[in-house]
């Protein structure tokens, strides 16, 4: 492999062990919390959430093995094709489920009563249906490109999953791009950004809201602008920078990298979002705690054992010595 691929490779590494662990431990903790009575929209909302990072991390290791292989891709095409829809379709069912979870945050203090009494459980399962719907329904240019390649085969090129485009496929590739990057990432974005600007804005100016819960609050909606920002933001970007220039950016693999790192951050998302999360990894933490401190304990009890037993042996030696010596 050569640098920029190497470098690729382990970050799709360090993603896959942070965030597949932090997500399944989420999902026990989300699944237990909706199948109690009544639950809450927020808790489906972050539950598809979950689900969304999980589908990601579950296909990472597909792109691990393209970042292994040089960005070649040697497996059919028809698991380019699918892994594509899968993982891209992820990525942008996350920015809209963020934009749910944000609209839910903001009517839950803005408007507690009217809220407390209007809410259903079906809110929160449409919510995360139409957020599906529509990653999946614009997604499927991943799978109508790949096979629309007949350049690539003909001239016996090396063969990549989603990577080199002809002319053919640009003209169709960069307005969908364009496209998405204005009604998967914009739009949610914005929304997000000014329900939490108020939900922050609300929590700060009501004198009977507790610190922790304020710091809760500021976290959430940190973690959700890092997702945002940070993770969502250069791969949207190359989208309009490559309607603008006609083709893709080079650095297109190293924004997809950054926009997979969502995975890992999430489950900072659902710790500030839900208490049953906080327990379950409290909980965890505990059980590392007492796993640890047992094994110290034993690594203890082995060294008191052999200092005894080293002791003794000197004193063996010791009494052999004076008896001799008499």
């Amino acid at each position: 492999m050569d640098t920029p691929s190497s470098l690729i490779f382990t970050f799709y590494i360090i993603i896959f062990l942070t965030g597949l662990p932090a997500n399944l431990l989420a999902l026990w903790a989300f699944v237990g919390r909706v199948r109690q009575p009544h639950p809450a929209p927020i808790h489906i909302l972050l539950l598809n959430l979950t689900l969304a990072d999980l589908l990601l991390l579950l296909l990472l290791p597909f792109k691990i093995i393209e970042a292994a292989s040089d960005f070649r891709w040697y497996l059919p095409q028809v698991v380019c094709a699918t892994m594509g829809f899968g993982f891209y379709s992820s990525i942008y069912c996350t920015t809209w489920l963020l934009a749910g979870i944000s609209v839910e945050r903001y009517l839950g203090v803005a408007f507690p009563v009217q809220y407390k009494l209007s809410r259903r459980p079906v809110y929160g399962v449409v919510a995360a249906l139409v957020a599906w719907i529509i990653s999946f329904g614009h997604c499927t240019i991943v799978v109508i490109v790949q096979y629309f390649n007949s350049t690539q085969k003909a001239t016996n090129l090396e063969v990549t999953c989603y990577e080199n485009f002809t002319q053919e496929q640009l003209d169709v590739v960069l307005p969908v791009r364009l496209e998405l990057c204005l009604v998967l990432f914009f739009i949610p974005m914005v929304i997000t950004i000014f329900c939490y600007w108020r939900f922050i804005w609300i929590l700060l100016t009501q004198p009977h809201v507790g610190a922790q819960r304020r710091r809760r609050a500021v976290g959430l909606a940190i973690v959700t602008l890092l997702n945002f920002l940070v993770c969502f933001g250069p791969y949207n970007i190359s989208h309009l920078v490559g309607f603008h220039t006609k083709k893709s950016p080079k650095w297109r693999a190293e924004a997809v990298v950054i926009c997979s790192l969502n995975a890992s951050l999430d489950p900072l998302l659902f710790y500030f979002s839900s208490s049953a999360v906080r327990r379950a990894f409290e909980k965890r933490l505990q059980v590392l705690r007492d796993q640890g401190s047992s094994l110290l304990g034993l690594r203890g009890r082995e060294s008191v054992e052999e200092h005894s037993s080293m002791a003794k042996e000197e004193m063996v030696r010791h009494s052999s010595t004076v008896s001799e010596a008499m």
